[in-house]
């Protein structure tokens, strides 16, 4: 019998299937909470990696940095792909300290589904609400797993019921815990009615099936119970057989719980210890099953070039469409651009185009990642996500797509660094080495900022804490071999109106021949938080033609990057173009834009501006017979305390203080607790700073 070519529908078909078993998934948590050692466990488990990686040891694959071995973090986010039960599962490996929170969330917006991973003594941790708020954004489906069971003080129902009162999400728990602690041996598999004992003795990961112990089988059956009842909740089907009495089949409550969680709808929970290698199967499992493919979440939404919305779905035979979500400097084969291709697909050596600069771009190379090793591919489909090299204009946040069939995918928003260090070379021959390191530094990461600051003749970076700062400065010395010095970190104050004013700019300079004149009067008010910048035009007459009102604009923009009471920028303001002159001859754009900068300035002076400063977010767990210290250091620094409980001999303080007080932080709780205290500390908001405080920061400036 002679193979003959499957015709175009069979290749569809076969294109189709192949895409429902592919899982782009990414371990998101609190620092510490083990992800990388899960994802070690995970690449063991299935075969991708021959020996486990530790990151107390400095070896894990994942964690592939100097930076990050040393300090026994994650600090970028590290791509792989591996196999299970015939699926291909597509790995993002995040950082859990907020520094780095911008890695979750372009890691986020590419993911079809996320493992979020919690420590069973501490539960939910301040960064666990961070990453479930931005997984909530892009709502991506997750499931969870309970980590380090093992460990004194581990609580599965606390933790569980944590995940249900703090981040307002329907847990079900999956599994069932035989034991905890020391004791903890196994766990019941709800679904399937199942008991797996974990074997620590023998090869990591063994696991023996037996009966469910009957000291926790009254307790089984009830979770259980619970669990269809939940299940049931979100699924017809399901909830008509439970009201008549029936029990769903385990294969009815596994394509329920399916469904569920891939509408965002409940949240399986899975638990183990990945440092003793136990759970790890049964959690890739959960993978499989429950996590959607490319194909159960919907298709993706973009605009085309007259800004109407259409959609791409996950179709190795749609136009191409894929979007940039990280750009790395690699030593190698220098710029790497990481994408997530959501239609159609891409050969190497192709030629896209990038919707958003309108400019073509050739393809080069197409990779796959594994941590830092690089796997050349001839061609890469809709579902799954890869790297390119040659991409030289394209950044993070930007669609590269057919040119023929033009859209623009939404772009990924980041958090506003909030901490800035001036910086400048040992010496003056490696000042055009260190300008070459910031700019592909910043290319890398969209939370690090630079720029020049004419004022001081300073070189100024902005990022989003001290160790963010720390690490990208330990990071130019090692990869761009750029020694450079830094100042003590400044804080990104900003500047607020209280109350509306008039201004009138009048410009008017006249040389001989044609002059230059504009005029314009414009009011300014306070705007709503968040708001930022907003410009109304209400002239009316033709008092100012319509084609200066850009240009007036762009004035008052300007003008409000500089405040009037230390030189920051004036944070939610109001403009309202109100009235103006023009001259037929003399009046030109760069006329009135000046004009609309001074109008702004003039106002300013009457709008009762004051400072801004950001106030930060902590929580602080401290050891009960510290709790005073820790109060005391936290009131000497304007903080304040917004709850405090405890949970045994530990006690967990959500407090607030301003920025500019918390610098050392870090080494203050340290010896104040012997080392025991751990803090983790996000970005608030703006408030207003105190008289004194404006004016010590007024005069400095």
């Amino acid at each position: 019998m002679v193979a003959t070519e499957p015709k175009a529908a069979e290749k569809k078909d076969m294109a189709a299937d192949g895409l429902s078993k592919v899982r782009n998934i990414g371990f998101i948590a609190h620092i510490d909470a083990g992800k990388t050692t899960v994802t070690e466990r995970v690449l063991f488990f299935s075969g991708r990696t021959y020996k486990i990686g530790e990151v107390h040891e400095g070896t894990a694959v994942m964690d592939w940095m100097a930076q990050e071995r040393e300090r026994g973090i994650t600090i970028t986010a590290a791509a792989t792909k591996t196999q299970w039960r015939g699926h291909t599962v597509n790995i993002i490996d995040t950082p859990g300290h907020v520094d780095f929170t911008a890695e979750v969330e372009r890691s986020l917006r590419v993911l079809d589904g996320g493992v979020v991973v919690f420590d069973a003594v501490a539960g939910v941790q301040p960064q666990s609400e961070t990453v479930w708020r931005q997984a909530n954004r892009y709502a991506v489906p997750r499931i969870c797993f309970v980590n380090k069971m093992d460990r004194m003080g581990a609580n599965f129902d606390r933790t569980v019921d944590m995940v249900r009162h703090r981040l307002k999400a329907t847990p079900i728990p999956v599994q069932y815990p035989i034991g905890a602690e020391e004791d903890f041996q196994g766990v019941v598999d709800l679904v399937e009615e199942r008991a797996w004992f974990f074997d620590r003795v023998g090869e990591p990961g063994s696991m023996r099936e037996a009966p469910i112990p009957e000291d926790i089988a009254d307790a089984v059956v009830k979770v259980r119970d619970e669990m269809i009842e939940r299940i049931s909740e979100n699924d017809e089907a399901l909830m008509e057989q439970y009201l008549s009495g029936e029990t769903p089949s385990p294969p009815e409550l596994k394509a329920g719980l399916r469904r569920a969680t891939a509408a965002n709808m409940a949240t399986p929970v899975f638990c183990g210890s990945a440092l003793q290698s136990l759970g790890v199967q049964l959690l890739l499992d959960g993978v499989t099953d429950y996590l959607p493919s490319p194909q159960d979440v919907p298709a993706v939404r973009a605009r085309d070039p007259h800004d109407a919305q259409v959609e791409r779905p996950a179709d190795q035979n749609a136009p191409f469409a894929a979007l940039a979500f990280k750009v790395v400097t690699d030593p190698y084969v220098g710029r790497l651009v990481y994408f997530r291709v959501y239609s159609g697909r891409i050969k190497a050596g192709a030629t896209v185009y990038n919707s958003v600069k309108r400019q073509r771009e050739r393809m080069g190379r197409v990779v796959l990642m594994h941590a830092n090793r690089r796997e050349e591919v001839q061609e890469i489909g809709a579902g799954e996500i890869g790297a390119a090299v040659g991409l030289k204009n394209t950044f993070t946040g930007e669609t590269i797509c057919d040119e023929g069939a033009p859209v623009m995918l939404e772009a990924i928003r980041f958090a506003e660094p909030v901490i800035s260090v001036a910086i400048e070379p040992q010496s003056r021959a490696e000042q055009d080495k260190l300008t070459d390191a910031l700019l592909k530094l910043a290319e890398e990461d969209p939370t690090f900022r630079v720029r020049y600051d004419e004022e001081t003749g300073q070189t100024i970076m902005s990022g989003m804490g001290e160790l963010h700062l720390e690490v990208l400065v330990d990071r130019m010395k090692r990869e761009f071999g750029v020694a450079a010095a830094v100042g003590r970190p400044q804080v990104a104050y900003r500047e607020a109106v209280t109350k509306p004013a008039r201004g009138e700019g009048r410009f008017v300079r006249q040389t001989g021949g044609r002059g230059q004149y504009g005029h314009c009067i414009l009011t300014l008010e306070p705007g709503e938080a968040g708001t930022g910048y907003v410009f109304q035009d209400k002239v009316v007459g033709g008092a100012i033609p319509r084609e200066y009102v850009p240009a007036v604009r762009a004035g008052a923009e300007e003008a409000l990057r500089t405040g009037v009471v230390a030189g920051y920028p004036v944070l939610d303001v109001k403009v309202t173009l109100t009235d103006g002159t023009f001259h037929a001859v003399d009046s030109s754009e760069m006329a009135f834009k000046i004009a609309g900068s001074m109008a702004v300035k003039d106002a300013l002076g009457r709008a009762g501006s004051v400072l801004l400063e950001p106030v930060m977010d902590l929580q602080v767990i401290t050891p009960g017979q510290y709790l005073g210290s820790v109060l005391a250091d936290l009131s000497s620094r304007r903080g304040r305390i917004k709850s405090m409980e405890g949970e045994g001999d530990t006690q967990v303080l959500e407090a607030e203080a301003p920025l500019e007080e918390m610098f050392g932080y870090a080494t203050d709780l340290r010896s104040a607790t012997q080392g025991r205290a751990t803090y983790s500390m996000e970005f608030g908001r703006y408030d207003r700073a105190s008289a004194a405080g404006a004016a010590a920061i007024a005069r400095s400036a």
